[in-house]
């Protein structure tokens, strides 16, 4: 809210998280080592063959940490049928420049294996599925 002071000036159009655009340097949606949770929604996913998989769906953060804990990634269906949802470690997940996309390197048995759920579905709402999730990437979190 404007105190209405001597040399105030409004450093960004209220209700939005836009930094001061005067700063050198500062991009309102992506920098060299940050990016904005809508670019990445949507990023295709590559095998590490490079080929196509998928997208980024959404992305679960800890609300303690701050930290992505998972990607969810969407694979398959046409116009939202027969879609489903892979949540994979964010970790396992490396930005690849070159297919301005990321890269899992995971097996495609063993990702076809692993918990997912449907459109609609709420799995992170039970406890367990986390728990699931934890157990089946355990120690093996893909990495490149």
């Amino acid at each position: 809210m404007p105190t209405e002071l001597p040399n105030e000036r409004s450093l960004r159009a209220p209700g939005t998280m836009e930094l001061d655009p005067s700063g050198d340097g500062v991009a309102l949606d992506e920098t060299r080592r940050l990016i904005a949770s809508n670019k990445v929604e949507g990023t295709a996913v590559y095998d590490r063959k490079g080929e196509h998989l998928g997208s980024v769906y959404n992305f679960m953060v800890d609300k303690v940490t701050g930290q992505v804990a998972y990607a969810v990634l969407s694979f398959g269906g046409f116009l939202g049928f027969g879609e489903s949802y892979h949540p994979v470690p964010w970790k396992a997940l490396t930005y690849d420049v070159r297919l301005g996309g990321y890269v899992i390197d995971i097996d495609p048995g063993a990702l076809a294996e692993a918990p997912r759920h449907g459109p609609g579905e709420d799995p992170f709402s039970d406890p367990a599925y986390g728990e699931r999730l934890d157990d089946y990437y355990g120690g093996r979190a893909p990495t490149i």
